[in-house]
């Protein structure tokens, strides 16, 4: 018998969503995004119920105890008497949830489109996209309208330190989302950012990345052209340094304000200093000086985004006191330069980098911050783009900052065709070729006892990877922690 596939979506976010809905149900509810998406439906008063073949803490017991009935694996029962089905990105259409959409002929949408069509209806909406820091800028940017009083709504990829959450329905005009280019759904190849409809667009960076689904940077450069070129006269974009960005929004019909550290942008930033605890910068407006900043994090890079959030804030307009008064008090994003804890002088920090110019982004960063300590580079090439061997050279330059190099070799090799495989030996070989003492290790559990015997007081270790990594960062403080107290020991017995 020929099985059903769902039929085409509606292409309009806005017409996806059926009048009336009081039930949904999610396809691959323990993602990120998705898990957020189904605290919202919830916190807007719907039944919502989720299915995955992947429910495990935190998120499983997040969902649960906010009365969200979660499904194991993927069943066509599952669906139950839902009113919407929302299709995650890791679902393919022979999933039987996907077939029995089509064979029931139920309405469904994306996960973009369920965000837009829910929580984007008559909101003032604020997009921010990029190759790089979409997520601590747009978690600035929400933590800046919070702050100003304006309740805003959010849908972030990461949990916001200020909030301890990556949503919130708020009952104010505004709604800030992070707009990724990665694809839709299995129905619905086109980036997810093409789903939403901003009145202002921050675009921090454009390069190369998502190896298995773009080909290449010109395919990226597309999909950000497109984006762009699909706002309303009335919007804003809010451009960030770089040639790839200036392309792509040349021909954006709506007003492009450009931002950066260099150069002559419409917003530029000048940094003062640059130590733990904040850095302290001044950002002048069409030449004039517009005003003086502290942001509790490190790096040029993150001054770079928090001017983006002044410029779309201006735009947009807050008053620039309290603007500043935000940013002052931004506690930053988990996972983006989060420190995890201090053991006997020695500091573990846990970040998000994964692609070459965030890993040097990042380590730059912490040097910057912290110059008397030895920087231990740790790093997963974990990601579809990291485990490929497009960005093999680059790789070799991203660890300039660092003393000590440990590379764990990819977690799952299989998941890329050989000839196309990144190698860690290779990094290693021509990490080492440059001076840098880098070492190549099968698994966390072997960087963890290299660090036991290597680490010493002053030490911060840089943790890096798009994923858990094995739970390395627990593993290395208790580690340290034993160290420590067979050291106390010894000395006492001594």
């Amino acid at each position: 018998m020929m099985q059903k596939t769902p039929p085409h979506h509606l292409k309009s976010s806005l017409n996806t969503i059926p009048e009336g809905v009081k039930r949904v149900h999610l396809i691959a509810v323990c993602g990120t995004g998705m898990g957020a998406l189904a605290l919202m439906l919830k916190e807007m008063g719907l039944e919502v119920t989720g299915s995955d073949d992947g429910i495990y803490p935190p998120m499983s017991d997040l969902l649960a105890q906010n009365g969200i009935t979660l499904l194991q694996g993927y069943k066509a029962e599952h669906l139950g008497d839902a009113d919407l089905v929302v299709v995650g990105n890791a679902i393919r259409k022979d999933n039987p949830e996907a077939l029995a959409l089509g064979e029931r002929g139920l309405p469904y949408c994306s996960f973009p489109e369920a965000v837009a069509g829910f929580f984007g209806r008559g909101k003032r909406t604020v997009v921010v996209a990029g190759t790089h820091g979409k997520t601590t800028t747009s978690s600035m940017m929400a933590w800046v309208l919070e702050h100003a009083g304006k309740d805003p709504s959010f849908m972030i990829g990461g949990v916001l330190q200020n909030f301890s959450r990556n949503c919130k329905v708020g009952n104010g005009e505004f709604l800030v989302v992070e707009g990724d280019e990665y694809d839709t759904a299995f129905f619905d190849k086109g980036p997810k950012f093409l789903h939403y409809d901003p009145e202002v667009t921050i675009l921090t960076s454009v390069e190369f990345d998502h190896a298995d689904i773009y080909e290449d940077l010109a395919d990226v450069m597309g999909s950000f052209r497109k984006f762009m070129g699909r706002h309303r006269p009335g919007a804003a974009v809010v451009a960030g340094p770089g040639a790839n960005v200036a392309e792509v929004t040349a021909d954006a019909p709506c007003e492009v304000f450009s931002y950066g550290l260099n150069g002559e942008p419409l917003w530029r930033s000048e940094v003062l200093t640059a130590t733990a605890p904040a850095t302290c910068f001044r950002v002048f407006y069409n030449g004039d000086l517009y005003g003086e900043y502290t942001l509790p994090m490190p790096g040029g890079h993150n001054v770079e985004n928090a001017v983006a959030v002044i410029a779309a804030c201006h735009r947009l307009g807050l008053d620039r006191r309290e603007v500043a008064d935000a940013l002052a008090s931004f506690k930053g994003v988990r996972r983006r330069q989060e420190i995890r804890g201090d053991v006997g002088g020695i500091l573990v920090m846990d970040d998000f980098a994964h692609h070459p110019t965030a890993v040097a982004s990042t380590l730059g960063a912490v040097r910057s911050f912290y110059p008397d300590r030895r920087l231990v580079a740790i790093f997963e090439p974990r990601t579809n783009s990291s485990m490929r061997n497009v960005f093999q050279d680059a790789y070799a330059k991203a660890f300039d900052a660092a003393d000590l190099v440990c590379v764990r070799t990819p977690p799952h090799p299989e998941k890329v065709p050989h000839g196309e495989r990144f190698s860690s030996d290779t990094l290693v070989s021509a990490l080492s070729a440059s001076g840098k003492d880098a070492h190549r290790f099968p698994d966390a559990g072997a960087i963890v006892d290299f660090c036991r015997a290597n680490a010493r007081q002053g030490d911060l270790l840089m943790v890096m990877s798009n994923g858990g990594f094995e739970g390395i960062h627990g593993r290395l403080l208790s580690m340290l922690e034993a160290r420590q107290a067979e050291g106390e020991k010894a000395g006492g017995d001594a």
